[in-house]
């Protein structure tokens, strides 16, 4: 006789399901009968974990902040110097997009942040999260003299998080044809290099 699945194990599930038709489907598309289909229940038993479709889309955002906040603590905890806290950082977010490709998408989505106050606020507060990390890892770079004096690590925050969000979409594009994360840490090397000129004389 098989065991029914518990509440938890049953939302973990269907969590998983949505993350994956995101990304085989996109975000904006996906629909609960897509997910019921996935699961192998019925619509309605979706409905009775989640009884609309924002609160589906809240505990999906809920998970992936989690999963975010975690590797980003990993980062930062498991390295002394603020260069190699910034690497781990960028790391691990390249990471958690090979883990779930929907990720980028699923952020960025603009159905999903019009129509759902709850997963946009979410999102923002998680996306300062990170720029902050990075911010604070780049002052303390600046301040031991590894960036150049016209470089603020506010500005380089942001191109550190573009060219993340630029290797997802070329990663995403390419059919997934290299690996994302070698990728975006030997092109993290050359904004590195770059960051620390010093200023060309005129």
């Amino acid at each position: 006789m098989l065991r029914r699945k518990s509440a938890e194990d049953r939302k973990t599930e269907i969590i998983a399901a949505v993350l994956d038709l995101a990304d085989r489907i996109g975000p904006d598309r996906l629909t609960t009968n897509d997910v019921a289909q996935e699961v192998g229940v019925t619509q309605a038993a979706i409905f009775r974990h989640f009884p609309t479709k924002a609160e589906l889309w809240t505990a999906v955002g809920e998970a992936i902040a989690d999963r975010l906040e975690t590797a980003w603590k990993q980062a930062v905890d498991s390295n002394e110097s603020p260069q190699s806290r910034l690497r781990a950082l960028i790391a691990a977010q390249l990471q958690q997009i090979g883990e779930t490709p929907a990720l980028p998408a699923i952020l960025h989505s603009r159905e999903l942040n019009v129509d759902n106050a709850a997963l946009r606020d979410r999102f923002r507060g998680v996306l300062m999260q990170y720029q902050a990390h990075l911010v604070a890892n780049l002052h303390a770079m600046a301040q031991a003299g590894m960036m150049g004096a016209g470089v603020q690590p506010k500005d380089a925050a942001v191109l550190l998080t573009s060219l993340v969000q630029g290797i997802a979409i070329r990663w995403s594009l390419g059919s997934r044809s290299f690996d994302i994360v070698p990728e975006g840490m030997r092109l993290l090397e050359v904004q590195l290099v770059l960051f620390a000129r010093k200023e060309m004389q005129t």
